[in-house]
């Protein structure tokens, strides 16, 4: 049976909880560990000189780099907030080989500057291209559905609907809002809404109460997915990681 194994990750710019430890090396060991095929990772510093300059074990290399070589993967960055120290997106790592399509502004105010990376994969015996959507929306509820608006119309103008598609991230979606919006009109699935009947609560890490990351899938069925709780990811970012194993469901095989 053909699967693949996913993460998604608020990595939190590779800093602890509370920004006072630099946890890139941790986090990659910990990524290691878990050996998806693909991650979708959102706050990655591509630079900040200003840490740079405060820490003496920060990388030299943008984040989506330093993790695409410790995990041997391939790696796509979108940058999605820029200043004058440095920037910071999402990325998508991919075992096999990726090919990005685009980064798209979803950005709805001046204050959170928020983007849509898309990448494309075709695994070598699948049927199917797979669509891999790596998403970060605001925090405030009216900010969202204006960008889930957003999703929506590129999906339907930019993915054809044979195309197997993951969407992945940090949807800030505390009231779930999210879930019937993309279900109703795209037809999106939420793995742990469909395995278990409620979304995962991965924030806050240390004691988790809001479902906040979400995978969402069409095209694929999941058959296994879990929320990494404790040690060591409670003290690597202030989100916890989410893990599904998807196959291609029965029509697409």
């Amino acid at each position: 049976m053909r699967s693949l194994t996913i993460t998604t990750f608020n990595m939190h710019k590779g800093m602890s909880p509370l920004n006072r430890r630099v946890q890139l090396p941790n986090i990659a060991h910990g990524l290691a560990k878990l050996s998806p095929d693909l991650l979708f990772l959102q706050e990655v510093q591509g630079k900040n000189a200003l840490r740079s300059l405060r820490f003496s074990d920060w990388p030299s290399e943008a984040q989506h780099h330093y993790l695409a070589r410790r995990l041997s993967h391939k790696a796509a960055y979108g940058l999605n907030a820029a200043y004058n120290h440095g920037h910071h997106g999402n990325a998508i790592l991919s075992r096999y080989p990726l090919s990005t399509r685009c980064n798209v502004d979803i950005s709805v105010n001046r204050l959170e500057q928020r983007g849509l990376l898309h990448c494309d994969l075709q695994l070598t015996g699948w049927p199917v291209k797979i669509a891999a959507l790596c998403v970060h929306l605001n925090l405030l509820a009216h900010d969202r559905r204006k960008q889930l608006a957003k999703l929506r119309s590129y999906i339907d103008h930019a993915i054809p609907a044979d195309t197997a598609l993951i969407m992945a991230g940090d949807f800030n979606d505390w009231r779930g809002e999210a879930s019937s919006i993309l279900a109703g009109e795209l037809g999106l699935n939420e793995v742990f809404e469909s395995l278990y009947g409620r979304h995962a609560r991965s924030f806050p890490a240390r004691m988790p109460m809001l479902p906040l990351d979400r995978i969402y899938v069409r095209g694929l069925s999941p058959v296994a997915a879990e929320v990494h709780q404790g040690l060591p990811w409670a003290a690597l970012s202030d989100h916890l990681p989410l893990t599904a194993k998807l196959v291609l469901l029965p029509s697409q095989s």
